[in-house]
């Protein structure tokens, strides 16, 4: 059998961690497959050839992806045009609906099938873009379990296969035994700031971290507080905001990376909306929700949503499982308040627990393995 080529982008951490397990699935049926195009570091551990790497389009927002406008459309320009002379068997955009949903229409009318591995936002805003997605993919493959009738209301093929976090995270997970790894099982409450995994997340939420905290300690003087970094980049963005805020003394914790362990092993975690909110929410941890963007993205965000919530384990539920506080509500004294409520109310995180295991249970699909074989069938050269 000639050697398959699988092309791929992946434009964030969660993309990475998702398209790395995508291929390791798809060499258990295709084990002289090439991988290549656009990831990160977990994609090219297993083996992936990264043209470009996917930290070049992980901005967020329209101010900031404005800045990085003409760099971003010049990689897909030439990206295009590399692929167009490969001529790959499949290609696989993996989230990053902007940049790939108009990869994914030049390919798929050249006679590349094209499928799109998590489902864009259509459900919270900008309901429009479904005419454009059907035009553009051979095959959406949906994370969430009220997405499939949305595109099949459209005719555009559609399969569920669940969540890969879901699988990754135990049913059962080990609270104490992650405050005893991270050496935080004495003393007041734990913590978890999650900022963000972007450098432009940390610009707006590392400062309003450090002053929530300060609130916080007041309250529970014993208090310590996780602080899980993604890169050297994001770890210094927070280390300079902590000498800005006058907080160096305070017991920060910073991590490298760990955000797992972090949540696994924190009483309260106020998390930057995205898929570290789903990772809290699987874990059972109680959390506040919070983010900031630049003031024109928010106004036009603002504009262009279609329902109340913003944070995944809010959608999934269809309500208010855990608070959220956005833009010019997200203060130090919202934050402090909901996360000090959180930790003092049993009650009230015990209900919020029973929620998010239903939620895990609903989402344990077995997902790489269901995204493989959605996407065997589409193979040019099988």
């Amino acid at each position: 059998m000639p050697t398959v080529t699988v092309a791929m982008v992946a434009g964030e951490a969660s993309g990475d961690l998702l398209a790395a397990h995508l291929i390791v699935a798809l060499k258990r049926h295709l084990p002289g497959a090439r991988f290549v195009g656009i990831g990160g570091p977990k994609m090219q551990r297993e083996g992936f050839d990264a043209w470009w790497p996917s930290e070049k389009l992980a901005v967020r927002g329209y101010a900031e992806v404005l800045r990085h406008y003409r760099e971003i459309t010049g990689i897909r320009r030439q990206l295009l045009s590399r692929l167009l002379d490969e001529q790959p068997d499949v290609f696989i955009g993996v989230d990053a609906p902007d940049f790939n949903l108009w990869l994914e229409q030049r390919l798929k009318a050249k006679g590349v099938p094209a499928i799109h591995y998590v489902s864009p936002s259509v459900w919270a805003w900008r309901a429009g873009r479904l005419g454009r997605i059907g035009k553009a993919v051979s095959h959406m493959l949906a994370l969430f379990p009220f997405e499939p009738e949305l595109y099949r209301q459209r005719g555009i093929p559609v399969s569920y296969v669940g969540h890969p976090l879901a699988d990754m995270i135990p049913l059962a997970v080990d609270h104490a035994g992650a405050k005893e790894e991270l050496d935080v099982a004495k003393g007041g409450p734990v913590f978890a700031l999650l900022p963000g995994s972007r450098q432009s997340e940390l610009r707006y939420m590392a400062e309003l971290c450090i002053e929530t905290a300060k609130n916080l300690l007041a309250r529970f003087p014993d208090s310590v507080f996780l602080v899980p970094l993604i890169s050297r980049e994001t770890r210094l963005l927070f280390e300079e905001a902590l000498w800005k805020c006058g907080a160096r003394e305070m017991p920060f914790k910073l991590l490298f990376g760990h955000a797992r362990e972090a949540l696994a092993a924190c009483d309260a975690a106020l998390v930057a909306s995205g898929t570290a909110t789903l990772e809290a929410a699987l874990l059972r941890v109680p959390m506040v929700i919070a983010y900031r963007m630049s003031p024109w993205s928010w106004r036009l965000m603002r504009r262009m949503r279609l329902q109340p919530w913003v944070g995944l384990p809010n959608i999934l539920a269809g309500r208010f499982v855990v608070p959220e506080f956005l833009q010019d509500d997200a203060t130090a004294d919202n934050l402090a308040q909901a996360l000090g409520n959180l930790v003092t109310d049993s009650q009230a995180k015990a209900g919020i627990e029973r929620v998010f295991s239903s939620l895990h249970r609903q989402m344990r699909q077995d997902t790489a393995e269901k995204a493989a074989e959605a996407i065997l069938p589409h193979l040019r050269t099988i």
